[in-house]
């Protein structure tokens, strides 16, 4: 996953790439992998706010 990330980074030509870039492509490849690993990167990620914020994630998870 990890190599697969880079070369989608190195794809755009971009010498320098930001931070959020990065995130958001970790997210969305943990996603399809392994929904566990995923809402345990967006806990940190995305640093919810309460419980509530999480629970939404949970569901739009579930909903799927």
């Amino acid at each position: 996953m990890v190599a697969e990330i880079e070369g989608e980074l190195n794809a755009t030509g971009k010498g320098e790439v930001a931070s959020s870039d990065i995130g958001e492509l970790v997210m969305a490849k943990l996603k399809r992998v392994d929904e566990i690993a995923y809402v345990r990167f967006a806990s940190v990620y995305r640093k919810f706010a309460d419980t509530a914020e999480f629970l939404e994630e949970m569901k739009r998870i579930l909903e799927k």
